[in-house]
Order: C-alpha cells, then structure tokens, then sequence
C-alpha cells in the first residue's frame, strides 16, 4: 500500500490594490475659490449705480479668480494627492462672470447716462480740498467755473426722505450723497458740500430709495446759519430720471 504525498496547496497572491480607491484630499482652494465666487454676486448690486462703487467691489471676483486658477494649477501638478477641479472650475467661471458683468455693464451706463450738453459732477468733486480751504475758498475751482459759466451739470444723489413734504409729483427735494449720515442722520451734521436742493423746472418726479440721475444749473446761494452751512447749492433741474 502507497502512500500519496500530499500536494502542497499554492500560495494566494497578495490582492492588488486598486489605484482608484486611494484617498485624495479636496484642495482647499478650489473651495474657496468656489466661495468667493458665489460672494462675487455682490458686485452685480453697484452695476450701474457708480462706475466707481462697482471698481471698489472688483477686487472680490478678482481673488475668487486668483485662488480658483491656483486650485487647478495645484491639483494638475499633484492628481495623485488633491481632487476638487470641477469645484474649482465652477469658482473661476462664476468670478470671471460677475467680474466681466458688472464692471462691463457700470462701464456702459456710465458712458451713455450723461445726456448730452450737461458736464457730469460728483459730490466727491464738490467737497473743498485743504489747499482750497487754505485759500479760503469754499468750493474747489472746477465746480466755480461750472457755475460762473451756467454749464448744466449732471449729477447722481437720493432724495432725503425728510426734505419733501410729498412723495408724489415732487417738485423739490434735497439731493444728498450715498451715505447713512446724509439720508438717515440729522440733517445739522450734513456738510454742505454733500447736498443739493433742487427746483424741478417744468417736470416733476415720484419719491423712492434708489438712485436719481438730476441734470440742471448749478448755483450757489447764503448759507443756513441754523444748520451751520456756509454756502447752499442751488439746481434748477430741467433733466430727473429715477
């Protein structure tokens, strides 16, 4: 009787590790980038109130832009260790978006709104620089030429809520600038060179929160010695669009 050797059982190869399931991390940039650019939407809010608001708003697409481009660049140059490019992509086309939108769109209204034969102004413009103030003068030199030569002027404010006592078929009301102290503030502490009141001429115009494009000639007249006001800004407008 035989006895048969027992075949000695084969070893099992070690399983191969399949590539695929190896852990990656989400770049944190592509997030933020993604987040930025979702945030970059406020900068569609100044489009077409101030050339100058939406430019001040611009460097906040611009990040979103800056990180999302980086995010790619690093999770391309490392595959094996980050993930997040679609994220990242979607960041970058969102702050491309809002930042070509916007800053485009202010750019157009702000060659087209001034109607032609009127000179635009600002409030900015209209405020005394030290050296003016040195000499005395209470207005600057550009805004005296403005109103010794009778230019209509074009200028952007909000009607202060308390400086009318209608809201309908307004007549006249006091142009201020863009500011919680000129709208909602004593109207005592308004330096003079952040309001205008303005006389309708022939048309009249509805009271909202919002922007008003008013066109007309400007003046200066006596101060209000109660509110402390040097000089007092006069403009006959003949031009109003809300």
């Amino acid at each position: 009787m035989s006895i048969s050797a027992l075949k000695p059982a084969e070893a099992t190869p070690p399983a191969e590790v399949d590539d695929s399931l190896e852990y990656r991390s989400v770049h944190s940039f592509a997030v933020v980038g993604l987040l930025v650019g979702v945030i970059s939407a406020v900068a569609l809010f100044t489009a077409g109130r101030s050339l100058e608001a939406t430019l001040l708003m611009a460097p906040i697409p611009i990040a979103g832009l800056i990180v999302s481009v980086l995010a790619l660049r690093s999770i391309a140059a490392a595959p094996e260790t980050y993930t997040g490019r679609p994220l990242a992509m979607v960041g970058a086309a969102l702050s491309a978006f809002f930042l070509v939108s916007s800053v485009g769109y202010s750019s157009y209204v702000y060659a087209t709104e001034v109607p032609d034969g009127y000179e635009r102004l600002s409030f900015v413009e209209m405020k005394p620089s030290e050296r003016d103030q040195a000499a005395g003068r209470l207005a600057p030199a550009e805004v005296d030429e403005l109103i010794d030569d009778g230019d209509p002027v074009f200028i952007k404010g909000y009607i202060r809520p308390d400086s009318s006592s209608v809201k309908k078929n307004m007549r006249s009301f006091l142009l201020v600038r863009d500011s919680n102290e000129c709208c909602f503030g004593d109207l005592s502490k308004v330096k003079y060179f952040d309001q205008i009141q303005v006389d309708l001429v022939g048309k009249t115009t509805d009271f909202h929160g919002g922007l008003f494009r008013v066109g007309g000639k400007l003046s200066r007249g006596p101060g209000e010695p109660t509110l402390g006001t040097p000089i007092t800004y006069h403009l006959k407008a003949d031009y109003v669009e809300p």
